[in-house]
Formats: structure tokens, C-alpha cells, sequence
């Protein structure tokens, strides 16, 4: 489970009421769940779905699931100096903490953009991040950044996305080893229904959730509730529309499988 507030709907609720010994739960950055998952540490988890498009063969996709926004997503942002369409050239720092947002922003800068920056990759928070030009910044440092506003430009990745594609942006997936898949249907089924019903409790709960996680960052309960309401947590018919169009880059830029599209999706099994 990623150990960002954006999880919280989900896995605040699963940890109030899911209680089966034989499944534990890794807390991480996105960037050590997709190492952990790949190397066969993990089962299955919420990764960025950079991952799923490297290793497709790897993995099914978790039916109805992901983290996404259609629009501002709010944790994701580019930081800078100077406008986007200023940085050719520029040093941009990147966040070592997911791939997703790493290749999004590359997308967003050479695709849409047509600029190219000098990358570097790091953490965004320390040394490195005073002396560049721009900083990609996610999760819960992106919202610290906001709220310091020690940046001229705060680009939302989200919300650029949509004004280019028309398509909310899928930020990660839950995914699922093949093995696992073959081996543990029926265990996966019920962890499967498990998120889902989770997911559904969430949303009845948010203000409560909000009160509990808003001081991780920290940020007044409204503003988290803000945040928490415009992430979303499935994955219909438009967002694998999205997933698919980003894939599309990544193939053409030589960064995905091929074998990445079709989506391959776990669908829910009922009892």
C-alpha cells in the first residue's frame, strides 16, 4: 500500500476492518512497492502503473481500481521558476519516489510542450531540489510545496493532461502478479471485493479520515477533504481509455512493452 495520504479512502477503512492474519500489508513509496512487486516480494499492490507498462507480462490489472484524477489531482505537480514552455535547458529535478509521474512529466515537457530539459533525480526536499530551476514533486511532499508556494509556477500534471487529452490521468494501478492470479484465485477474489468495499465505506467516512490523516502533512482538515475528494479510485471505461493513450506515448517514446495493450484486467469475481 502506497504510505500516501491519496490511499487513504481505501486503506484507512481496511485497517479499521479487514483482520486476516495471512494478509499483510507493506507500507512504501510507490517506487520500492514496484521494486518489491517485480522481484516477486509482493503479491500484488498499488503501484505506479509506469510498472505494469515496463513488465506487462508480469501482471494483470485489478478490475475497477487505481489511483486517478479527471483533472487537478492536487499531489502532483511540476514546480518552477520560470513557465513550461521556458525550461528547455533548464536543470528539473525529478522525485525518486514514482515513475508514473516521472515519465508523465516528461511527456507533458517534450510531447506537449516541445521543450527538453536537463533531468536529475533525487529527493526533491533536500539540497538538489534548492538549486533547481523546476522540481517534480508528488504525494505528500508535492503538498508541502503548495502550501510553502516558494515556486512563481505551480503546473498540476493532472489537470495539464485532461487540457491536452481530454482524459483523466490513471497515477497507479493495482496490480497483481500473474502467478498469483493462477495460484490464489480465490484469496485474490476476496482481497479483490475487499478494496471495493472499502473504497465504497470510504467515501461515506471521508470527513472522519480527513481528521485523522490532514496532520501527516500538515493541512487543515478542509483542504484535505478538498484533496481527498478529487482523487478517485476506479477504473472505468474513460480512465482505461486514458491509461491506454499514455501507454501510447511510452511505447512511441521507447520507455513501455509493447505488450502493454491491450489492458490486461482482473475482472471481480462474486462470491
Amino acid at each position: 500500500m502506497v504510505n500516501y495520504i491519496n490511499t487513504a479512502p481505501i486503506y484507512e477503512i481496511w485497517k479499521k476492518t479487514v483482520k486476516r492474519d495471512n494478509w499483510h500489508v507493506v507500507e512504501a513509496p510507490p517506487s520500492t512497492l514496484c521494486r518489491m512487486l517485480q522481484a516477486g516480494e509482493l503479491d500484488l499492490g498499488v503501484v505506479s502503473c509506469y510498472e505494469y507498462g515496463l513488465r506487462p507480462e508480469k501482471y494483470r490489472i485489478l478490475e475497477d481500481l487505481s489511483i486517478s484524477a479527471n483533472g487537478p489531482v492536487g499531489s502532483v505537480f511540476l514546480f518552477s521558476h520560470l513557465p513550461m514552455d521556458a525550461l528547455d535547458g533548464a536543470d528539473v529535478l525529478l522525485s525518486n519516489q514514482s515513475e508514473t509521474s516521472v515519465a508523465l512529466v516528461k511527456v507533458i515537457l517534450e510531447e506537449f510542450y516541445r521543450v527538453r530539459p536537463l533531468y536529475t533525480t533525487g529527493e526533491v526536499r533536500g539540497e538538489d531540489g534548492l538549486k533547481a530551476t523546476a522540481v517534480l514533486a508528488i504525494g505528500d511532499d508535492a503538498l508541502r510545496f503548495v502550501s510553502e508556494k516558494k515556486y512563481a509556477f505551480q503546473y498540476d500534471l493532472g489537470e495539464i493532461w485532461q487540457q491536452h487529452t481530454g482524459l483523466p490521468f490513471v497515477f497507479a494501478v493495482f496490480a497483481v502478479r500473474e502467478e498469483y492470479c493462477r495460484d490464489h484465485a480465490g484469496e485474490l477474489a476476496e482481497i479483490h471485493r475487499e478494496f471495493l468495499r472499502c473504497r465504497v465505506d470510504g467515501r461515506e467516512e471521508m470527513l472522519t479520515i480527513c481528521e485523522q490523516v490532514a496532520a501527516r502533512i500538515p493541512m487543515p482538515c478542509e483542504n484535505c477533504y478538498a484533496y481527498l475528494r478529487a482523487i478517485e479510485h476506479d477504473l472505468g471505461p474513460e480512465k482505461q481509455q486514458a491509461l491506454e493513450k499514455f501507454f501510447g506515448y511510452l511505447i512511441a517514446r521507447s520507455e513501455a512493452s509493447e505488450a502493454a495493450l491491450p489492458l490486461k484486467i482482473q475482472p471481480i469475481i462474486s462470491p
